[in-house]
């Protein structure tokens, strides 16, 4: 592969202003939604903005994903044909697709990456999609770096992502239509109503309650820090960081840290290289504790670990900094850690004596003279001191809101430049200005002017090689600056700048001819026979488009996907690698050896309800997994029948109105 040893940091962008930040932080490539059709129906961009992206990223050779990976419905191919149009036409690199029914289409010659939806687990899988044409591609969270492996032995073309950073879905991406049974809303349509972040009672089948109002499908977030050289080993080279509805602190501060992490990795193995240009200077230390996190997990990278999940909160409970001494209207006092401070508009948080997560915002905090600090809440809302439940002397307190981390990521705090050496040699008529760059594109420029000798040599030697290096306001620093002159002539300092301008102008243009637009790949002739014959709801076919492809690749049958509602009874509505009974102790695989436990607990069935919501869970022991078993709410599928819109169904066109 031409690309085997060129690591990727894949950033997210919820706007261009977000992304071209996330570029000036160290992202070799940027993923952001379209005007429409991406997994994240409140994150969309018009072409005009991410036309202003693109052009911002390709001076760095960075590239621009675009996501196009909702399931269509056949009345919305071609708005997504025309759309792919445009996004080719304003230079990004490439589209992340989930639905196949894309690729019967006439696209244009655009690199198309495989999403995390399409639900890539196996070898088989994986090297199906590379025959079809797909040139990189999102694994499933859930793998192992003995499963990455294997399927990096059958994938010999595509380039391997994976999400190294940010939320975790409990299911496998792609796998999860709770949302669509509860609320109507699809993750596979770009609207997950995030029914996995609720609390559930669960229950055995004898009434026994095993957890109360715990959020068992909750996960911690992914934070693969420590495994980054592990996962590169393994064959990863696109290193995917989650987050197209974060804010531009967090993907500021997330970015920087896996950027000096890569950037490490790089200097110890040479053989490796970043797959864009430039080297980033930060003004901030990263720390990804900073941002929204509900703790972190390398989740299944390293084998099943038991303390994965977020069961008590979703959310973000912040850094601990210190403990209460005393709560009493209108103040609390508080001992912060050594070398902490409080700041007016601080956000705290502590655990109440249910292990629920309480907080307020801080109005004023001051410090007293022996070191304690008095905070005045900010009680808006009707809110009185006396709901500020459970702050006895001795709670401990988190920070969920820095003013003062806000206030420093809200300004500059990036520079990336691109390395250049500059000589300056005379020329029979006066003096030529070459550039050459870290990656050895070269530009050169020249100026007719008198070969005057200059009265102080060394003055004007040191003046030469300072002006020569004056490259702030550009893209470029100076790593070596040489005079190749019989002697230092001297040169007014408005033709030498004016010298070093034509020269960076020059070396963009270079740099710019140089770019190479991503190719898109070929698919393999005759069509490659998809691993199965048979498809379930499960692989999301939605149009006829979709249908015809995997006909054409081998499939005997097609069901329709789930939001076809073609499948009304009890379905598995999530299937996950998270276990609820390995995380409440209750696995039989964990009383294995265990005297007077081993053979007394089975995998049997149980439930988790929230009000009047009722699920099943069922284990299937052998590939560990576990299946969320429900039926779609009546009152949603009344109202979703009543939307005349069209979308395949058992191979044909039809519409839903009245179905």
């Amino acid at each position: 592969m031409a690309t085997q040893n060129l690591l990727e940091l894949l950033a997210p962008a919820r706007d261009a202003d977000i992304g071209i930040e996330a570029v000036n932080h160290g992202a070799d490539a940027v993923y952001i939604g379209g005007p429409d059709f991406g997994a994240r129906d409140k994150a969309g961009n018009p072409i005009e903005d991410i036309e202003r992206l693109v052009r911002h990223a390709h001076r760095f050779h960075a590239r621009i994903f675009v996501t196009l990976n909702t399931i269509l419905r056949d009345d919305e191919l071609e708005g997504a044909r025309r759309m792919a149009w445009r996004l080719y036409e304003a230079g990004v690199d490439a589209l992340i697709v989930q639905d196949m029914g894309l690729l019967m289409l006439d696209l244009p010659p655009i690199q198309l990456h495989a999403s995390t939806q399409t639900d890539i687990r196996t070898p088989e899988k994986a090297r199906f999609l590379q025959d079809v044409g797909f040139s990189q591609m999102v694994l499933a969270r859930e793998l192992t770096l003995k499963q990455i492996q294997a399927i990096r032995a059958q994938v010999d073309r595509a380039t391997l992502e994976f999400f190294v950073h940010g939320a975790l879905c409990v299911a496998y991406s792609g796998q999860c239509f709770i949302s669509h049974a509860v609320t109507g809303r699809s993750a596979n349509r770009g609207s997950c109503s995030q029914e996995c972040r609720q609390p559930y009672t669960v229950l055995d089948a004898a009434g026994r309650i095993h957890a109360h109002d715990k959020h068992v499908l909750s996960l911690k977030d992914n934070d693969q820090s420590a495994n980054l050289e592990l996962l590169a080993d393994a064959g990863i080279r696109s290193f995917k960081i989650e987050g197209r509805y974060k804010d531009m602190a967090t993907v500021k501060n997330v970015t920087a840290h896996y950027r000096l992490l890569l950037d490490a990795l790089m200097e110890r193995r040479p053989e490796l290289a970043a797959s864009s240009h430039g080297h980033c200077r930060f003004s901030f230390t990263p720390d990804p504790e900073q941002g929204f996190n509900r703790g972190g997990t390398d989740y299944f990278v390293n084998g099943r670990k038991e303390d994965i999940g977020a069961f008590d909160t979703p959310k973000h409970a912040g850094v601990a900094i210190g403990e209460v001494l005393r709560a009493r209207a209108p103040h609390v006092e508080v001992r912060l850690h050594e070398g902490l401070t409080l700041n007016n508009g601080d956000a705290l948080t502590w655990w109440d004596r249910q292990g629920e997560l309480q907080g307020v915002p801080v109005n004023v905090a001051t410090r007293l003279p022996d070191g304690r600090w008095q905070v005045e809440p900010n009680l808006s809302g009707g809110r009185r001191f006396e709901d500020l439940k459970d702050l006895f002397p001795a709670t401990p307190l988190f920070r969920n809101r820095d003013m003062a981390w806000e206030r420093l990521l809200a300004k500059p705090s990036s520079e990336r430049r691109v390395r250049v050496d500059l000589t300056l040699a005379q020329t029979a008529d006066g003096f030529e200005l070459s550039l050459k760059d870290e990656t050895g594109q070269r530009a050169a420029v020249r100026l007719a002017h008198p070969h005057e000798p200059a009265r102080d040599a060394a003055r004007q030697e040191a003046a030469l090689k300072e002006g020569l290096a004056k490259l702030g306001g550009t893209m470029f620093e100076a790593r070596r600056v040489r005079l190749s002159l019989q002697q230092p002539w001297f040169l007014p300092a408005a033709q030498l700048n004016q010298l070093r301008r034509d020269a960076v102008a020059a070396l963009e243009v270079a740099r710019a001819a140089a770019f190479q637009p991503l190719a898109r790949a070929q698919a393999v002739e005759p069509p490659v026979a998809y691993p199965e014959d048979t498809l379930s709801y499960l692989a999301n076919v939605y149009n006829g488009q979709a249908a015809a492809f995997y006909a054409r690749h081998g499939v005997k049958i097609i069901d329709a996907a789930y939001e076809s509602h073609e499948r009304l009874d009890e379905v598995s509505l999530m299937i996950t690698k998270h276990c609820v009974r390995f995380s409440l102790q209750l696995c039989p695989k964990q009383a294995k050896g265990v005297t007077g436990v081993q053979g007394t607990v089975r995998a049997e069935p149980l439930f988790i309800q929230q009000g009047d919501e009722r699920f099943t869970l069922t284990f299937d022991c052998k590939p560990c997994e576990m299946h969320v078993v429900g039926r779609m709410k009546k009152n949603v599928l009344r109202q979703l029948k009543a939307e005349p819109v069209t979308f395949y169904r058992r191979g044909a066109s039809a519409s839903a109105a009245g179905q």
